[in-house]
């Protein structure tokens, strides 16, 4: 059917929608923009949870695009077609979950077992006294890849007590390099949930993940290290006694449940090389694996290297081996190490969430053509894709604090960006530094990472201000500016 040149144009093709408030490429960004505000509005405001701000989000941005309510949430037969909601919660999270398990159990293993102990210990001995903020910082780092930034501090905070009380100086010397190291890679490096799910959202190989954040997180790490140093030196913060005090009683009451259980500690001491072991063969599989495809012709030796660097079957190699290691062959029984993988698990519930909330969003925003408005209009400013993703994660972490929505939320974003361009795999990766930096920009009040600082090491809401926020501020700058460079030659 021909349609003449001055007729009406043809409607838009969601016109099943339960509301059709838009017109074009400006309504939809009216509705993107919406959409963003309502997002900040429940979270900040409301103190909605955010996996329900994201969702209810969703289906309202969806709604208002002109989805309709059968493309949104299928229908109650359950034809063959897949709903939006459906496909974004499990193209995502069938990604991600079995990646940040895994991940879980490992620092578990590796937390109570005595793994971080025994890592601060020997880099403590290596280094010396005058050099112990670099082993501080070191330990964060290094411990810092298989477990969660909280849990992190949790472990490490009586080791930091020990080493500022036996100087006398200021604990800041000690906190802030170790606060830097784990962040660092909590920000930069899978398997922590802000990396695993960009590179989820962006399809990116977590070897290139794994290989840019190790390029663009070092440099970081080092410049905050160095801003650790002059701020410990300028602020004193004396060591939190009654932390000091909770923390020994909490360890003997941990060692009264062990022997307990029948888990006394074993003559077996942990060593400094298994702890490294365990932790590195993941990394190592995994990247032999992505270097394999580029370097390897199709062959029976390329397929087993990728089979053993795939991420899900390099973790479980890690779990098992802490598994024996640093569990059975020590005296662990099944029963315990089954305890310890399992109570694990539990906080990661609220993350997985939050992640395959975040994967609705983008399928919502793609299926609805605000993606496609939104890549129209950004492509259209003229500044590089790198840039706008940090500045977005930027903007929203500011806004509403959690690291891990403002990843989320600014991946799906940053999507329509990037698919259609042919864009190498190591650049994407770059993108996803530039995003994970952004999320990472000024801890304040309204991050809870922000009070766990506070609290544990004794620091008052000012001095964290000085010393904590400032710190992510330089690790999220410079983060990005090494990632910005690395891109102009991609």
């Amino acid at each position: 059917m021909l349609i003449a040149a001055d007729a009406p144009p043809p409607p838009p093709p969601h016109t099943g929608g339960l509301l059709l408030l838009i017109d074009g490429t400006a309504g939809l960004l009216t509705v993107a923009a919406l959409g963003i505000a309502l997002l900040l509005f429940l979270i900040i405001k409301v103190r909605l949870q955010p996996f329900v701000a994201l969702l209810a989000v969703s289906i309202a941005v969806g709604l208002a695009a002109g989805l309709s309510v059968t493309e949104l949430f299928g229908t109650v037969q359950k034809s063959a077609a897949v709903s939006v909601i459906e496909s974004g919660m499990g193209g995502i999270l069938g990604h991600v979950a079995i990646i940040i398990g895994l991940g879980t159990m490992l620092g578990a293993i590796l937390e109570v077992s005595g793994g971080a102990e025994v890592l601060s210990s020997r880099l403590l001995h290596l280094f010396g006294e005058k050099r112990a903020p670099l082993a501080m910082g070191l330990t964060g780092l290094i411990f810092g890849i298989p477990v969660f930034f909280d849990v992190g501090v949790f472990v490490l905070a009586p080791i930091v007590y020990a080493a500022a009380k036996r100087s006398g100086r200021s604990i800041l010397l000690y906190a802030m390099p170790l606060l830097a190291g784990l962040s660092m890679a909590h920000a930069f490096l899978p398997p922590h949930p802000g990396p695993v799910a960009a590179a989820g959202l962006l399809h990116v190989s977590l070897g290139w993940v794994i290989l840019m954040g190790t390029v663009v997180g070092l440099p970081a790490v080092l410049a905050a290290w160095g801003y650790a140093a002059w701020i410990g030196n300028r602020l004193f913060v004396e060591v939190p006694q009654d932390m000091v005090e909770a923390g020994e009683e909490a360890k003997a009451a941990v060692a009264a449940e062990q022997r307990a259980a029948g888990r006394t500690p074993q003559e077996r001491p942990v060593s400094f090389g298994t702890v490294l072991t365990i932790i590195g063969t993941p990394l190592v599989l995994i990247l032999a694996a992505t270097f394999s495809s580029i370097a390897l012709d199709p062959s029976t030796a390329r397929s087993v290297v990728e089979f053993f660097g795939s991420p899900f079957v390099a973790l479980t190699i890690a779990l098992l081996m802490a598994y024996y290691l640093l569990g059975l062959r020590r005296g662990w029984s099944r029963k315990s190490l089954g305890t310890v993988s399992t109570s694990s698990l539990k906080p990661v519930g609220n993350i997985l969430l939050v992640v395959g909330a975040g994967g609705v969003f983008g399928a919502v925003l793609k299926a609805s053509g605000v993606a496609q408005a939104l890549s129209d209009t950004f492509n259209d400013i003229g500044l590089p894709v790198i840039v706008l993703a940090y500045l977005i994660a930027l903007v929203l972490r500011v806004a509403q604090g959690s690291a891990t929505v403002a990843i989320v939320t600014t991946a799906g974003i940053v999507l329509p960006l990037v698919e259609n361009g042919h864009h190498s795999q190591a650049f994407l990766a770059l993108v996803i530094m530039a995003i994970s930096a952004g999320s990472i920009f000024a801890s304040h009040v309204n991050d809870g990472g922000f009070w766990i600082v506070a609290k544990y090491f004794g620091i008052s809401e000012r001095d964290t201000l000085k010393s904590w926020t400032v710190l992510e501020s330089v690790l999220s700058v410079t983060g990005f500016a090494v990632a910005a460079a690395l891109s102009l030659a991609l």
